[in-house]
């Protein structure tokens, strides 16, 4: 990939083990509790508050069953209105289950020509997360606000819980206070879980977009190093000059 960016090496120094978060049920895909994370005071995120996942799509009735049993009461798809007419969700339409789409994607990143795979060719996906954070801020905010009010568990995803479900995991952590090479491990930790499921992917993309069914560190770094350099490094000035109601973010933050 061929881009103008110099090559960030990251040194990561944490004991923390992704693994322990793992939701591993039937059909889920990539499908993590938040819970477990180190965050300030000492304390660990609070399980069975916000799960993070792929795709629901496919999903069978067993495993919708066993996340209602699990707790999760609302779901958030992240995903374009186009990925949701072609792939459905299980959610949609459930009773049982708030459902929402507050997309991180407007176009459709299964056609090569959209914009943002065009951008992608030659630019990590880190870039993309900056796009989406200064371009869908508006978005961004909605899942947050989604997330403060709801009751019970909730799920948000994308189509491999790795990108746009990342960001808004890792600005979760943010809040809570988990540290940057925790974050960056935690997203990192995607491909390697579900590696099985994205090699096949990656022998059929053409060369400049394989990097885009990975979770390379870079990414995070990236998108973390936009924060710090913008905005002080902290993620309540990112939410509060985006128009965030700061009384909404402290609702989130008291669910941990």
């Amino acid at each position: 990939m061929n881009v103008n960016r110099k090559q960030i090496i990251i040194i990561s120094m944490s004991s923390y083990d992704p693994h322990i978060s793992l939701i591993e049920y039937d059909s889920l895909l990539n499908t993590r509790d938040m819970g477990g994370m180190p965050i300030e005071g000492g304390r660990v995120f609070p399980y069975k508050v916000f799960v993070r996942s792929g795709t629901l799509s496919e999903v069978t009735d067993d495993a919708v069953k066993y996340l209602k049993e699990y707790g999760i009461s609302t779901v958030i798809d992240l995903r374009s209105s186009a990925e949701l007419k072609k792939y459905g969700n299980m959610a949609m339409g459930d009773p049982e289950i708030d459902f929402h789409n507050i997309s991180l994607f407007l176009g459709d990143p299964d056609k090569s020509k959209d914009p943002t795979m065009v951008f992608l060719r030659t630019h990590y996906l880190g870039d993309f997360y900056v796009q989406i954070l200064e371009e869908l801020s508006d978005y961004v905010i909605k899942v947050l606000e989604v997330l403060a009010d709801c009751k019970g568990c909730a799920l948000f995803h994308c189509a491999h819980g790795k990108d746009r479900t990342g960001i808004i995991a890792a600005i979760i952590y943010l809040l809570a206070g988990a540290s940057r090479e925790d974050i960056i491990n935690n997203y990192a930790f995607s491909y390697e879980n579900i590696k099985w499921f994205l090699d096949p992917l990656i022998e059929t993309r053409e060369e400049c977009l394989k990097h885009t069914l990975r979770s390379d560190a870079v990414n995070m770094k990236i998108m973390l190093g936009h924060i710090d350099q913008n905005y002080n490094g902290d993620i309540r000035e990112y939410l509060r000059r985006k128009g965030a109601d700061m009384s909404m973010i402290q609702r989130l933050c008291d669910k941990f």
